[in-house]
C-alpha cells in the first residue's frame, strides 16, 4: 500500500523559534570557549566572558540606580532581556540549552512562535525584577537563561495541568517537575550556598504558568469568557 508519509522524518522537527534560541545561547558559549582556548580572538579572548557579563548581565546596583534616578535607557532596561544569553560556564550554558530544546519542543508544538518568545522574555524580565527587589542595596549579578527556562517549564506544567483536568486525573501531578527542580534548588542552596537566583527562577515559573492561560491558541476565547463572566456578576 502506498504511504504518502513514507518519506517523513521519524522525529518531529523542533519549532524554529526554539532552535534559534538554543543556537544563540549555545553559539555564544561556543565562541567563548574557543576564545578561552586561544583558537579565536588572541590573548584578549580570555576575558570575553567577564566583559560580556558586565555588558549584558543584570546587576542589582544598576537596578537600584535605575529606580533612584529614573534612568530608563538601554544600559538599564536592556539588561532585563540580554542577561539570559551569557552564562558562567559551558556546563551552565549547556544545561540551559538542553532544557530549552527539551521543554521548548513540547511548548513550541502547542504555542505560537510569538507566544513562545513572549513566555521566554516575560519570564526573564519578571525574574530579573524580583531578583533586583530582593537584592536591593547589594551588588548581585544575574546571568543565564534559567528564569526563561523556568518560564517554559511553567507553560509546560500548564499543558500537563490542562491534560490532567481533561482526563480526570489529579491536577497536582502536573507540578511534579517543578517540585523536583525546586527541591533540588533548595538542597543546593542549603548545602552549597548561593544568591537569590532561585527567586528569579521561581518567578519565571509563575509567570510562564500564568501567561499560558492567555497565550495558548484558545487564549482569546478564554479571555472573552472571563470578561463575560465578570460582566454578569
Amino acid at each position: 500500500m502506498f504511504d504518502p508519509n513514507a518519506n517523513a522524518s521519524p522525529v518531529n522537527p523542533l519549532p524554529p523559534v526554539i532552535v534559534i534560541l538554543a543556537l544563540v545561547i549555545g553559539g555564544t558559549e561556543v565562541v567563548l570557549q574557543l576564545g578561552n582556548a586561544g583558537v579565536v580572538g588572541g590573548a584578549e579572548a580570555v576575558g570575553w566572558r567577564q566583559e560580556l557579563a558586565r555588558a549584558l548581565g543584570f546587576f542589582t546596583n544598576v537596578f537600584d540606580y535605575m529606580l533612584q534616578t529614573r534612568t530608563y535607557d538601554w544600559n538599564t532596561l536592556g539588561r532585563f532581556v540580554t542577561y539570559p544569553f551569557v552564562h558562567y560556564s559551558a556546563m551552565h550554558a549547556g544545561f540551559a540549552t538542553v532544557m530549552i530544546l527539551a521543554i521548548g519542543k513540547a511548548v513550541g508544538e502547542v504555542f505560537h512562535s510569538v507566544a513562545v518568545l513572549v513566555l521566554f522574555f516575560a519570564s526573564s524580565i519578571a525574574g530579573a525584577f524580583v531578583f533586583g527587589l530582593i537584592g536591593a542595596g547589594g551588588n548581585g549579578m544575574l546571568i543565564g537563561a534559567y528564569p526563561a527556562v523556568y518560564g517554559l517549564i511553567g507553560a509546560y506544567t500548564w499543558l500537563l495541568w490542562l491534560q490532567a483536568g481533561a482526563t480526570g486525573e489529579n491536577r497536582l501531578m502536573a507540578f511534579r517537575l517543578i517540585a523536583l527542580l525546586g527541591g533540588l534548588r533548595g538542597f543546593y542552596r542549603v548545602f552549597f550556598g548561593g544568591g537569590n537566583e532561585w527567586a528569579a527562577d521561581m518567578t519565571g515559573f509563575v509567570v510562564g504558568f500564568g501567561l499560558a492561560f492567555v497565550l495558548a491558541p484558545d487564549g482569546r476565547a478564554r479571555i472573552v469568557r472571563w470578561v463575560n463572566y465578570l460582566r454578569q456578576r
